[in-house]
């Protein structure tokens, strides 16, 4: 024999919700009052970040959540790195922290507590433009200008890590430390990008400073 399937009816279920509502106003034993709930507050203060951006001790309170190229970019009015795509593809943020290369759209400003950070603004030396950039103004290596600070320390990045003898997918020899070659320049680059498309003379100037021996 087949047992009867219960069919609540609109009714039954109103009067059901009704029931526990009122339950859980007069407050049953075991059951916190849905004002017990914490409420989510805004952050209290910021977090104490200090850096050497461009050989000058700098102090900032930031949100944590802060980014370095927010840092730089809004707190420091250090505008030469660009906020390009803000997901670390274009490279149009790169800075370099302790020498090496940083898309700073991704990674946080409290990260670097005590870094040495090194942005386009800081490269030259008084009037005397860096190599890299001396070397991009006499090859014409941009044109809107969006890309080319990022492009600028990308290169010198590049070169220092060339010089120290890593290696690049297209390599060789893993272990030379031979000239680069054009080849090597834009794989090496290839974090880059350049919607005006100056490729090649881009890789002209870097390989300028390369063969002049500037880094």
């Amino acid at each position: 024999m087949t047992t009867p399937r219960f069919r609540p009816s609109r009714r039954d279920v109103l009067e059901g919700t009704t029931a526990a509502a009122a339950c859980l106003a007069a407050g049953l034993p075991g059951l916190a009052p849905a004002h017990a709930a914490p409420a989510l507050s805004p952050m209290a203060g910021g977090a104490d970040v200090r850096l050497t951006v461009n050989g000058e001790a700098r102090s900032l309170s930031l949100d944590p959540r802060t980014t370095l190229l927010d840092a730089l970019r809004d707190h420091l009015d250090l505008t030469g790195a660009k906020k390009g795509c803000d997901h670390g593809q274009c490279g149009a943020c790169t800075v370099l922290v302790g020498g090496r290369r940083v898309v700073s759209c991704l990674t946080l400003a409290v990260m670097h507590e005590g870094d040495e950070v090194v942005t386009v603004e800081g490269l030259a030396a008084g009037d005397d433009l860096h190599p890299m950039q001396a070397a991009f103004l006499e090859r014409d290596a941009f044109q809107c200008g969006f890309c080319t600070p990022g492009q600028i320390c990308s290169g010198v990045g590049m070169l220092a890590e060339a010089k120290a003898g890593w290696p690049s997918n297209v390599s060789g020899d893993l272990l030379a430390r031979g000239d680069l070659d054009d080849g090597e320049i834009r794989e090496r680059m290839s974090g880059n990008l350049c919607r005006c498309a100056a490729y090649p003379n881009i890789v002209a100037a870097i390989r300028d400073v390369s063969e002049g021996g500037a880094l």
